[in-house]
């Protein structure tokens, strides 16, 4: 730990910035108690996800633990979001940057500022930490990133590979849920209803934006840092999580950023690293404390020593969708991209993988022409606290086309992006296709390695879409995602391939079989050789204490599949209820329940649907508020079929009511 500890820190639960334009943004401050006479670095966390209720619990873990090492911290709700004022019309857009800018000058104002700001955050507060950043504002010295991007279309929630991923909706109302939710009274006073009321009318229903870009056009590259490096300065530490869907910025950034960089990379969902599953868990504040005393206090901690790149090494085990321990230790790379990293190719021939030379490599074409619900038991691309982790690929492989190794006699580890060289064909001008890397156990479990997904459209870019020549053989190299694991004797490497991968991604419009030239496709594994690496040591994990709440009723998380024997359909069923909790510093109760259900004919790619239902209360003993959101989203051959709506009350009456409906033309998608 750098610095000594201290319990004098001051709390301001509510405090209004006041933009140019007369908005106010409110935010949530802790600092030093004696900052005011003796100036502290800031540390600023962005988000959308209401300071009050949304990310109080962990906010009270993280931010204090700073303000009591001599950090000022301040914990803004972005334009349109929790009690600030204003409206939200898209994700990253430049408002929300300009915004930024300008509290960050409002810090740097403060008495109790010293003048140097760091941004923090997860997930969208990791997107515009980066993005901040390459706006150069003077006063940014270092960013802490978990969980990022640095290209919006190939690495975050909305399209992977080419592919509208299924979440691309489920996200649009996810954030149709959030954003319906009224402010509190308590700190806004008579206002609230007028605020909600308006963020109603106005707010926007954002799948139609999202799935309106379909190609990487200059919608994509507004926010996606990867249009220069070089214009972000300001020293990053990334993070990421190897069971994260945003998995790959570590590794860009560390071979992209000429500002100095560093990266962890650990075995964690979406969520941080102090309290990441699956374990095991790492002093992360400690990480990010010894960052913020270099960049922003000047003070010597040794990060700029650290190796590039910290990484977990996974091993093979028996997967599960709720897996709290990985399997596997630390290792470290000093510089990245690496000098120990060689490639191993791994030819296709028949249904095995072969070293060069050691099997006949006539060829031999396969067929792949999955039924469409394969992927079941793929997980969530945004995996976080639910059953929703890979789990046991047996099932799946089922429904696909896998070449295996003979079980290894000595271990290989990889680090780095997998690369699949396929030569290959398709029957229809739209095909997609889902690429495992799998680590098959000797007693059986398969457990996912890496993947990815892959629009054939885009074969020469994601901003050059081209129907697939019917017939005709093309060659394409499909970089899967980046991963660290080791493969121990007596386990087989695998290679699964599938034409749909739902409920990840959306169906192609109709049918395909891929044929796949054996002779001429293989697999290249990044590998990792011991050479003098240093151990990775890191502390315990520690935190504040968390804000006391009652559970006035239990959190339940389920995930099911099914298949209707009379219909011949796959359902998927999720139910997350998050609970009935109160808040004991202020009093503000809360309840959230998601829903989402998967339907899909294993023959009919155009049967696919999904459809989402949100509830969100918000109650004080004066006050009780309600919303009911949700939407459907199916496809036919030409388009995209959106539906939503948005349902608000107070107490039992309701406030307001609207509903949308948008056909989306298919561009070769």
């Amino acid at each position: 730990m750098t610095g000594q500890g201290r319990n004098d820190i001051l709390e301001e639960a509510n405090v209004w910035i006041t933009l140019s334009d007369e908005t106010q943004l409110a935010a949530r401050i802790w600092r030093p108690a004696d900052s005011d006479g003796n100036p502290v670095p800031a540390i600023l966390e962005y988000l959308p996800y209401r300071k009050r209720d949304g990310t109080a619990v962990r906010d009270e873990k993280n931010h204090p633990y700073f303000a009591r090492h001599g950090y000022a911290c301040i914990r803004v709700d972005m334009r349109g979001s929790g009690e600030s004022d204003g409206l939200m019309y898209d994700e990253y857009d430049k408002q929300e940057q300009d915004d930024a800018l300008e509290v960050i000058d409002w810090i740097t104002a403060q008495p109790w500022c010293s003048g140097a700001v760091g941004m923090i955050g997860i997930s969208w507060g990791g997107f515009n930490g980066l993005q901040v950043a390459y706006r150069q504002p003077e006063a940014l010295k270092a960013v802490v990133s978990i969980a990022s991007s640095t290209d919006r279309y190939a690495d975050d929630i909305h399209y992977k590979g080419g592919c509208i991923l299924v979440e691309n909706f489920g996200w649009s109302q996810q954030m149709l849920s959030y954003m319906s939710r009224p402010p509190d009274p308590d700190l806004v006073g008579d206002r609230w209803r007028e605020l909600w009321l308006r963020r109603l009318e106005n707010m926007p229903h954002f799948a139609e934006t999202w799935m309106g870009h379909q190609q990487r056009d200059d919608y994509w590259k507004h926010g996606s840092i990867c249009e220069d490096w070089s214009a972000v300065k300001a020293p990053v530490l990334i993070v990421g999580g190897l069971a994260d869907g945003y998995i790959n910025a570590v590794m860009n950034i560390l071979e992209n950023l000429e500002a100095p960089r560093k990266g962890i990379l650990g075995p964690w969902v979406h969520l941080y690293p102090n309290f990441g599953v699956p374990g095991p868990q790492i002093g992360f504040l400690q990480e990010a404390l010894r960052w913020w005393d270099r960049w922003l206090k000047g003070i010597d901690t040794g990060v700029e020593n650290d190796p590039d790149l910290r990484v977990f090494r996974r091993e093979g085990l028996t997967p599960s969708a709720m897996l709290s321990m990985a399997k596997g230790d630390w290792v470290s790379e000093p510089v990245w991209p690496s000098p120990n990293i060689g490639t191993h190719e791994l030819f296709l021939a028949g249904r095995r993988l072969v070293p060069e030379g050691t099997a006949d490599r006539r060829e031999l074409e396969i067929d792949i022409q999955s039924p469409q619900d394969v992927g079941a038991f793929g997980g969530e691309y945004f995996a976080w606290i639910g059953p929703d982790q890979p789990d046991d690929q047996r099932s799946d492989d089922a429904k696909s086309v896998v070449w295996d190794t003979v079980p290894l006699d000595d271990t290989v580890d990889i680090l780095g992006r997998p690369v699949v060289k396929l030569r290959l064909k398709a029957d229809a001008p739209q095909a997609s296709l889902a690429l495992r890397l799998c680590d098959v156990t000797p007693d059986g479990p398969v457990m996912r390695v890496s993947y990815t997904v892959f629009n054939l459209s885009q074969r020469n870019g994601a901003d050059a879409p081209e129907a697939m020549p019917v017939g005709e053989w093309v060659e394409v190299d499909i970089p899967l995602d980046n991963t660290c694991h080791r493969f121990q004797p007596g386990h087989r490497i695998r290679l699964s391939v599938s034409t749909a991968y739902w409920p990840l991604i959306w169906p192609s419009p109709t049918p395909v079989t891929v044929t796949v030239d054996n002779g001429r496709s293989s697999l290249a594994l990044p590998t990792r050789q011991e050479a003098g690496q240093p151990p990775v040591d890191f502390a315990e994990a520690e935190m504040a204490e968390p804000v006391t709440r009652v559970e006035h009723r239990a959190s339940s998380l389920q995930r099911n599949v099914t298949y209707d024997l009379k219909a011949g359909t796959t359902h998927m069923e999720i139910e997350y209820d998050n609970g009935d909790v109160e808040d004991c510093t202020h009093g503000l109760r809360t309840s959230s329940v998601h829903r989402e259900r998967y339907d899909i004919s294993p023959a009919d790619p155009l049967s696919a649907r999904m459809d989402v239902h949100w509830t969100q209360t918000s109650a004080r003993d004066y006050w009780d508020t309600r919303t009911e959101t949700g939407g459907v989203c199916e496809a036919t051959a030409e388009s995209f079929e959106l539906s939503a709506f948005v349902v608000a009350y107070e107490g039992d009456e309701v406030m307001f009511e609207r509903r949308w409906h948008r056909s989306l033309p298919r561009k070769l998608i």
